[in-house]
């Protein structure tokens, strides 16, 4: 058994497992270590678990550090220089008149790399733009051309749900959503309904596609209950009897019942009490259908 933490670099990103060493780290802790890109800063998000070594993609580095003061000015400081770094980029790419959209600096933690995120249509020649980027901030450089996907990640927005996209928030990677998900969810096929911000399907098409593909409860259509707005309010029937009916009508008056079919009423009514149907409506007086709240039932 190995222990093991989890750091996460981005908000939404992938979680890297990592060796804590002889730190004792816990969630949301500040950590420094060191990936294939360089040094960087990172947050613990999963605390220190024991699993399976060969559940590893081994080899799994150490955490150098829990991060400290001065490492938390440090990755304030970067942030600035990213800004920096993110308007000189665009002076560079609208003087060479490249047809790229540049959406994201990153510096890595030591500032031994800058990683400029762009957008475009087609490939794009920016080896000039590279020696420009070289020759003013004397660093490592790297320009990574990124989908609309991962563009819609890092600018983030508000999706058709209102609500901040899922990407950006909580999704740590891009699963295949396909318009086979939408159909056999019986949703409209019209692409703007089903599309997100970044033009491509909703990932949330995603989200419950497993339990249509077994037949789940929301696959069947099933009878719903009715509700107590959906049934027809009860109704009282009074007959009151001129004489020499009238006792009968005082049985009458006692006997109250309900149902949303009048033949259903004086059919019960008349088995009930004995008497056919005419011999009540030829002897009847008067004949009123109130509501019970009028009646005191």
């Amino acid at each position: 058994m190995v222990t093991i933490v989890g750091v996460r670099f981005k908000k939404a990103g992938k979680i890297y497992y990592f060796l804590p060493g002889e730190e004792t780290l816990t969630i949301d802790d500040g950590v420094i270590v060191e990936t294939a890109r360089g040094v960087e800063y990172g947050t613990v998000v999963i605390g220190p678990k024991e699993v399976a070594k060969d559940s590893l993609v081994m080899p799994v580095k150490e955490v150098m550090r829990k991060a400290t003061p001065k490492d938390l000015q440090q990755l304030e400081k970067n942030e600035e220089r990213e800004e920096k770094a993110f308007a000189i980029c665009l002076e560079k790419i609208a003087k060479r008149k490249l047809p790229m959209k540049l959406i994201n600096v990153e510096y890595t933690f030591d500032m031994n790399k800058i990683v400029f995120f762009f957008t475009a249509d087609g490939r794009i020649d920016f080896r000039e733009l590279v020696k420009d980027l070289a020759t003013v901030f004397r660093t490592r450089i790297e320009l990574r051309q990124v989908g609309v996907r991962d563009e819609a990640k890092v600018l983030n927005g508000i999706g058709a749900c209102g609500r901040p996209l899922c990407c950006s928030n909580f999704l740590g990677d891009f699963s295949p959503v396909s318009i086979r998900m939408a159909k056999d969810q019986n949703l409209s096929l019209n692409p703007t309904k089903i599309s997100g911000v970044c033009g491509r399907l909703m990932c949330c098409l995603n989200y419950e596609d497993d339990l249509y593909k077994k037949g789940g409860d929301l696959y069947v259509k099933k009878d719903r209950t009715p509700s107590p707005r959906d049934v027809e309010p009860p109704v009282t029937i009074i007959f009151i009897c001129s004489p020499p009916y009238c006792p009968l009508s005082a049985i009458v008056k006692d006997i109250l019942f309900s149902n949303s079919s009048k033949n259903g009423d004086l059919v019960s009514f008349s088995d009930r009490i004995g008497f056919s149907i005419p011999q009540l409506i030829a002897n009847v007086g008067s004949f009123h259908r109130i509501p019970p709240s009028a009646s005191g039932a």
